[in-house]
């Protein structure tokens, strides 16, 4: 079983629900959606959007890792990214700065 098919499991599990109530709200059948379950049949994204509505959860949840919180992953990611971008520009303008000093230092002589 794949992690978006176990999360896709606990959610139904959770709320109480048989197989057969999450295809009947699903509109598919049983077979199909125990084979989405068990990772048999990969989903494509209006269908996650569609298990996530139906669980009131993000789609970002149910493709997610147990323990994992993507929101909180993304935010340092971009926080270090930014910092990182920072650094890099602070080292471009100093070297802009010395290029002008050099194109001063040559012009003069």
């Amino acid at each position: 079983m794949n992690i978006i098919g176990k999360n896709i499991r606990q959610l139904r599990q959770k709320n109480g629900w048989s197989q057969g109530e999450v295809a009947k709200r699903l509109n598919i059948s049983i077979p199909a959606f125990s084979k989405i379950e068990t990772g048999i049949t990969d989903i494509n994204i209006s269908r996650l959007a569609q298990i996530a509505n139906l669980f009131e959860v993000s789609t970002m949840d149910i493709i997610s890792k147990e323990g994992e919180n993507p929101q909180s992953l993304n935010f340092e990611e971009i926080n270090s990214l930014k910092d990182k971008l920072s650094q890099r520009e602070e080292e471009i303008i100093k070297l802009q700065k010395k290029v002008i000093d050099l194109y001063e230092e040559i012009r003069e002589k």
